[in-house]
């Protein structure tokens, strides 16, 4: 209301509901992929998360959904119902038609509710962010009319390739390469660790982990085990973090003693990692990287480290 702003695009700060964003009357919902986390506020539960999430479906409004498990879609599409909104699914009125590795990103062909796109560069890594650029473009069609008409292919190519993401398989250093990433639970673990796969080409990866207490940190580091060779458990200054110790005893379980190692502070575990990447790239002729990830803190505090933000 302060600012005279022509569109708002509001993220809920957990779940939909009840959340304090709920206020705001969406013309268009967009719903991303649901998976579980924050159980302890939303439910234990794919279809109680997914309930409380579909309350950010008003009346008429357009909903805009990510590729959904059958579970969390049969409550979406029920609530749509209930209220009159109309629906577009990826996979179905829009999507990702291909997608090609480049210097940088990736080179997209996307179909909306309205038009075909091609020769979209998206200067970020993993098949996770081509589906989050196709379900962006479904929302800014759904918003301009619901694919009435098709956009201007040049704003949209403009608009992708000034993308930024940080904290998101952001590359904050190279000689070695570190690379930063946010995930925090094991959904997004998984699509970090396809991304790495996917976008990359390290010889030998370490990790550098640092997870908050009420999270899956078993999940995680078991979705990160097969692309990492060594990790370096640790914690941030959150006074949520795990301890370290705690951390390195499931960390033990899931990658094998010889494989885990342990560092006080995030500080020192980037210096361990970077030190065994060292290693084996003069091993290996090059190659070798360090991937920091565990948490948005975790992320945040890694690219202060190294000097790309303040603290």
């Amino acid at each position: 209301a302060d600012a005279p702003v022509d569109v708002a695009v509001i993220e809920t700060g957990m779940g939909g509901t009840w959340d304090a964003t709920n206020v705001a009357d969406g013309s268009v919902a967009v719903i991303t992929p649901i998976d579980l986390d924050h159980q302890e506020y939303l439910g234990t539960d794919i279809p109680t998360i997914a309930a409380e999430k579909a309350g950010i479906i008003k009346d008429e409004a357009a909903v805009v959904l990510a590729h959904q498990g059958l579970e969390a879609a049969e409550v979406l599409l029920r609530r749509s119902v209930e209220v009159g909104a109309t629906v577009a699914r990826e996979g179905v009125e829009f999507g990702v038609v291909s997608r090609a590795p480049a210097v940088g990103g990736q080179v997209l062909t996307l179909q909306g509710p309205g038009a075909q796109y091609d020769d979209i560069f998206l200067p970020l890594f993993g098949e996770h962010q081509a589906s989050n650029a196709a379900v962006a473009l479904a929302a800014v069609e759904a918003f301009l009319g619901g694919g009435a008409k098709s956009l201007d292919p040049e704003l949209v190519r403009a608009g992708f390739a000034s993308v930024t993401s940080p904290g998101r398989l952001e590359v904050v250093r190279r000689g070695p390469t570190v690379v930063v990433d946010a995930a925090h639970n094991p959904h997004g673990a998984r699509a970090l660790a396809s991304a790495i796969v996917d976008g990359f080409e390290f010889t030998r990866l370490i990790g550098v982990v640092a997870v908050l207490a009420e999270k899956d940190a078993r999940g995680l580091l078991t979705a990160l085990e097969p692309i990492l060779a060594e990790v370096v458990v640790t914690r941030s200054t959150s006074p949520r973090a795990v301890d370290p110790d705690e951390l390195a005893a499931l960390a033990v379980e899931v990658f094998g003693q010889e494989r885990v190692h342990v560092a006080a502070r995030l500080a020192e575990a980037i210096d361990v990692a970077v030190e065994l990447a060292d290693e084996a790239a003069a091993e290996l002729g090059g190659g070798a990287g360090v991937l920091v990830t565990g948490s948005v803190v975790t992320a945040a505090e890694a690219r202060a480290l190294l000097g790309w933000v303040e603290a």
